[in-house]
């Protein structure tokens, strides 16, 4: 069972460096990041060995957050070897996000 990758400042160049990776800022305290989480465990499963689907918690990662300039949560973005090539903001439907993936492969 392929599980998401929690990025943290050690990992996110190195985890997005290479392929197509989204990537979830989230927070703990937020209702709508709660509603798509299991979501975005799914994505995890169903692109195993495609793409790359990863989580930040933006209350113990501000130092990424703020690069990225998010200041709405849940903040998807898409990154295509390490350059960030699409956004959404807000929940979205599965079938959105595996789109926007599907995209950039």
């Amino acid at each position: 069972m392929a599980k998401y990758i929690d990025l943290t400042n050690e990992n996110f160049d190195a985890t997005i460096a290479e392929g197509v990776t989204m990537v979830d800022f989230w927070a703990p305290w937020c209702g709508p990041c709660r509603m798509i989480a299991p979501v975005i465990e799914e994505l995890a499963e169903d692109f195993d060995g495609k793409a790359t689907i990863c989580k930040v918690n933006t209350d113990e990662q501000q130092d990424i957050a703020v690069k990225y300039g998010i200041r709405s949560i849940p903040a998807i973005l898409f990154f295509k070897d390490g350059e960030m090539v699409d956004q959404m903001v807000g929940a979205a439907s599965k079938d959105a996000f595996a789109e926007k993936i599907n995209a950039q492969l």
